[in-house]
């Protein structure tokens, strides 16, 4: 698990086919290298990945034909800057919110509106992911963690402020280019624990009660 607060801009130091349709990356990131170990998860512009080597502060991470395919990942090269975050801590504060580093889908850069201290970025939001997306909810662009400022059908809007501009891959991010997203795994429980109350006309752990239990409290089920 992650938190979508980027420590390190890192760069691709290679990017090596390893038969079919995966791949072998190697990721300079000096910072987030000082304590990797073999199987440790690192996220790379929002994408879980899996550190099977490590030295030199280069770690190199398998990439399968799925997370080609589900994300931009695919289209990286050598010294192609990359957002780096390791696992979260549980000791440590959630300085974002959380974030699996499993991208829902590709999204693509719409447009940039400069101000004087900040930039709204516009985003295009794929059709299956747009009912999880809420103005003031929280989004993941390439692994940074974003407050969504506007939102519509097929978009969604952030805004970004110096730091983010400075130390992440979206300051240089132009129109037209891909970016991963991944949306507030929470949206996605409370729609299928919903569907699945609904389906079941409210049967389920929360639903209902049985005879024994407390009839105002709901899912009661008397005995233990």
């Amino acid at each position: 698990m992650f938190t979508g607060i980027v420590e390190e801009l890192g760069e691709v130091v290679r990017v090596t086919e390893t038969g079919g349709d995966s791949a072998l990356v190697a990721v300079r990131g000096p910072l987030v290298t000082t304590d990797a170990r073999h199987g440790d998860s690192i996220a790379v512009n929002g994408v879980c990945l899996t550190v099977v080597d490590v030295g030199g502060g280069v770690f190199t991470a398998d990439v399968m034909g799925e997370t080609l395919r589900r994300s931009a990942l695919g289209a990286l090269r050598p010294g192609a800057p990359v957002n780096l975050e390791r696992a979260a801590a549980l000791n440590s504060r959630l300085g974002g919110h959380i974030v699996q580093g499993h991208v829902d889908g590709v999204g693509e850069v719409l447009s940039r509106e400069p101000a004087e201290q900040w930039e709204t970025v516009r985003f295009r939001l794929p059709a299956g992911l747009a009912r999880y997306v809420v103005e003031k909810g929280s989004i993941t662009v390439d692994g940074v963690s974003l407050t969504v400022a506007g939102v519509g059908p097929d978009w969604f809007a952030v805004g970004l402020i110096p730091t983010t501009l400075k130390l992440t891959t979206l300051g240089a991010r132009a129109v037209g280019d891909p970016v991963n997203l991944e949306v507030d795994v929470l949206a996605k429980y409370v729609e299928r624990l919903l569907g699945d109350r609904l389906a079941g006309g409210g049967d389920g752990p929360t639903g209902g009660g049985s005879p024994g239990g407390d009839p105002d409290r709901p899912g009661d089920g008397g005995a233990r």
